[in-house]
């Protein structure tokens, strides 16, 4: 059973679509990859998962439960939508235990100092959290969506704003806890951040869903380009000609040979160039980032 299953799920907004009947599964296990530019409904779909907006049409099962019926599944995810939210006079302890009041659950000082050790912020809960670096605010957000003991957490956006060394740490944080076995389902318009953990993508722009599936599917999928470069500029225009009789695709940039749908070429293109008597000093076989795959995804 998935963690997620989203049936032509819709929210409109004065008849305008904002989201705009999408359907995809997550499995359970994975890091998920909700990837997609501002403004293209990723926010929206994790409000209506989690119960905060109604669909104006279609379904949803989140661990195995109903969307119509939030009170059987929300004990069992852990969110942060749109950043962090506590009072910055009170200490970070002090925060998670009004969370826990305001949940309704009874306060339970262990549960907190282990939702904050597990997010690497053992030893500070008696700091107050306006003295906090927005990387450790981050990590107390996270803290507050373990603190139930979650099978499922939504991030919305966890590395937004972050200095390089703070995504780092959030997503070293996000890897450990997929090895402790949570599903994690992650927003994102930073690909670059997504494609270094993830192993699940949803992509969406503006309110539909341009793929879901494995990164290895979503990889596997998109054409390899071999790039080459002979030993001496003048046998370029011989690759070329090699290249073409072969019935390659090709282009010429600054002093590189592109091949493309060259998938498994690079020996035999190797190979005919030798036999031809070209040198070549550069050859290798480049794949598609996950933000050139999404871009072309939105073209089509």
């Amino acid at each position: 059973m998935p963690a997620l299953s989203i049936h032509s799920l819709t929210k409109k907004y004065n008849s305008h679509p904002r989201v705009d009947a999408i359907s995809f599964d997550v499995p359970r296990g994975v890091i998920c990859g909700f990837v997609g530019p501002n403004g293209s409904g990723k926010t929206t779909t994790m409000r209506m998962l989690l119960g905060l907006v109604k669909p104006s049409s279609g379904s949803a099962e989140i661990l195995g439960c109903p969307l119509t019926e939030p009170s059987s599944y929300l004990a069992k995810v852990g969110a942060m939508i749109e950043g962090p939210a506590f009072y910055p006079k009170l200490s970070a302890h002090k925060n998670l235990q009004y969370l826990q009041r305001v949940s309704g659950a009874r306060v339970d000082h262990g549960s907190i100092e282990e939702a904050l050790a597990r997010v690497g912020l053992a030893g500070r809960g008696q700091e107050n959290y306006r003295g906090f670096s927005l990387g450790m605010k981050q990590r107390l957000g996270i803290a507050a969506a373990l603190m139930s003991a979650p099978e499922l957490l939504i991030l919305d956006e966890p590395t937004n704003g972050l200095d390089p060394v703070g995504a780092r740490e959030i997503r070293e944080l996000i890897i450990e806890l997929a090895q402790q076995g949570f599903t994690i389902f992650i927003s994102s318009h930073l690909l670059e951040e997504l494609e270094l953990m993830c192993d699940y993508f949803v992509m969406i722009d503006a309110g539909r869903i341009a793929f879901a599936g494995s990164a290895r599917t979503l990889r596997s999928a998109q054409e390899q380009t071999l790039v080459v470069q002979p030993e001496y500029d003048v046998d370029l225009s011989l690759l070329v000609h090699l290249a073409l009789n072969q019935g390659y695709l090709t282009r010429v940039e600054n002093e590189y040979l592109q091949i493309f749908q060259s998938r498994d070429q690079g020996a035999e293109f190797n190979r005919l160039a030798s036999e031809a008597g070209i040198t070549l000093k550069h050859l290798r076989i480049t794949t598609p980032s996950l933000a050139q795959i999404f871009f072309k995804a939105q073209r089509e």
